[in-house]
């Protein structure tokens, strides 16, 4: 069956690793970031709505048990962490789990990450500016005595007809990305330290009226709570990949990739479980639960004043439009990748004169915007977790097969093989089962229309393909 063999050798045709290194050398993109602003990338994408928003949603679903379901999301992510920290040292090039996915488990399964990323970045965007419109109308009640109406603040189906400062908020992010990578990472920069310094600030005021009685009890709905908590908790840690879309303009991707991914891990995972304990501590699940901007929620009760809410809900304004400027940058770079392999279409690939891909940046920006206009948070996450979660357990699987198709491929950092990846790929499946069977729904959709895109668009005018590169997914096996 020499036809189906052929059609077989294209789907599973990986893009050599030395080409993609050359890609990443000869990028048009600026390499201007040091460690400290991909320190600052990673961990402003990450540190948002996930805990400014979602810990409210969660914490009905496991009780104070909670704190456990952030730690048991943060050790799935922390093993898929040390997966990609090793393939960003190998593989230093925009893309993220696309790039490494296509150097290792061939094109058909590195669109099918390119596409869940796409979900995971479009989609988380969309849902941390639906966060930021909360915290928005927390402030402005608390300073001006006023509060957008919901009508023009809250989605169709959560009582409005259209979240304007969510679609806001996109836009705004939109033209800082336009003005040039260097001044993208300035704001970022800034805007990572003031939300740490907020985050410090509720946590050194909710200790105060810390009550152990809150705490009982401790796991009210057992492991399926903590489970299901979790699943939706994973969503607190995405982008802390965010540094792996970096590795064009990352000054010295070998080094600082890897360091940037961790570090920015181990910050926002002990921030995460310092603000859910002495939250929880404070006031009790319930009244964690009461409230969009729960955080702001419980300074106010703990305080009996509103000044402190109001320093909660401006350091989460800033906080939080952070989180959609940095991940509006992954997705955009994702699709440069794509697109300059031909899998895309050629304009998203285009680098205009500040050294961004502008028309890329435009149509993101725009349909972001929509998005987080018309679709309602709770929604937004689960769908944002499940193109994460598939994405993570692919890198993860890539790590393997990277080891024994390349074992001597430089590496500057190297994680335990083959028992962090296979650990990784676990944690993830065992979230995955945890997801509503909506989101599968949803999930199995945007995945059919993804194959069908790529069998009518992309196969067809894959660079790959029309260089006759044939390499399969193990040309051969080294022991």
């Amino acid at each position: 069956m020499p036809g189906l063999q052929r059609i077989t050798s294209s789907l599973l045709r990986t893009k050599p690793v030395e080409q993609l290194t050359s890609d990443g050398e000869h990028t048009a993109l600026r390499r201007s970031m040091g460690l400290i602003p991909l320190i600052a990338l990673s961990v402003g994408a990450t540190l948002g709505t996930g805990i400014f928003v979602v810990l409210g949603e969660a914490a009905p679903l496991a009780g104070p048990a909670v704190v456990v379901s952030f730690v048991i999301a943060a050790l799935a992510a922390l093993f898929s962490a040390l997966s990609y920290a090793e393939l960003a040292s190998a593989v230093p090039v925009s893309g993220s789990a696309y790039s490494y996915t296509y150097a290792t488990l061939g094109e058909i399964i590195a669109w099918v990450c390119g596409w869940c990323l796409l979900l995971e970045y479009g989609v988380s965007v969309a849902a941390v500016a639906v966060g930021w419109g909360s915290y928005l109308n927390e402030f402005l009640g608390s300073t001006l005595g006023w509060r957008i109406p919901d009508v023009l603040a809250q989605p169709p189906g959560d009582g409005g007809v259209v979240n304007l400062p969510a679609a806001v908020v996109v836009l705004l992010a939109t033209v800082v990305l336009l003005g040039g990578i260097r001044e993208s990472a300035r704001v970022t920069t800034v805007t990572t330290m003031i939300k740490i310094a907020v985050l410090i600030f509720f946590v050194c005021v909710a200790v105060s009226a810390f009550d152990s009685s809150h705490l009982h009890p401790f796991s009210p709905y057992g492991v399926s709570g903590i489970g299901a908590a979790a699943s939706m908790v994973f969503f607190s840690f995405i982008g802390f990949d965010a540094a792996s879309t970096a590795g064009e303009e990352a000054k010295n991707p070998q080094r600082d990739l890897p360091r940037a991914i961790i570090i920015s891990l181990g910050i926002v995972t002990l921030v995460y479980v310092l603000v859910a304990l002495t939250a929880v501590g404070a006031v009790g699940v319930d009244a964690v639960s009461s409230s969009g901007a729960s955080l702001a929620t419980v300074l106010e009760q703990v305080t009996g004043r509103g000044w402190p809410a109001t320093i909660l809900a401006g350091g989460a304004v800033i906080a939080i439009a952070s989180v959609v400027l940095t991940v509006l940058y992954g997705q955009t770079r994702i699709l440069v990748a794509m697109s300059r392999d031909g899998l895309m279409p050629a304009v998203l690939s285009r680098v205009g004169r500040t050294r961004v891909p502008t028309v890329n940046t435009l149509i993101v920006g725009g349909v972001v915007a929509v998005l987080s206009a018309l679709v309602p948070l709770g929604e937004l996450v689960n769908a944002t977790n499940i193109g994460t979660l598939v994405s993570f357990g692919l890198v993860n699987i890539g790590v393997l097969v990277l080891r024994r198709t390349k074992p001597d491929l430089p590496r500057s950092f190297r994680t335990l093989v083959p028992v962090v990846p296979v650990i990784g790929v676990a944690m993830c499946g065992w979230l995955l089962i945890h997801l509503p069977g909506v989101t599968w729904l949803a999930f199995t959709l945007w995945s059919a229309v993804g194959l069908v895109v790529y069998f009518g668009y992309g196969r067809r005018r894959s660079v790959l393909g029309k260089a006759g590169a044939t390499e399969m997914v193990t040309p051969e096996v080294h022991s």
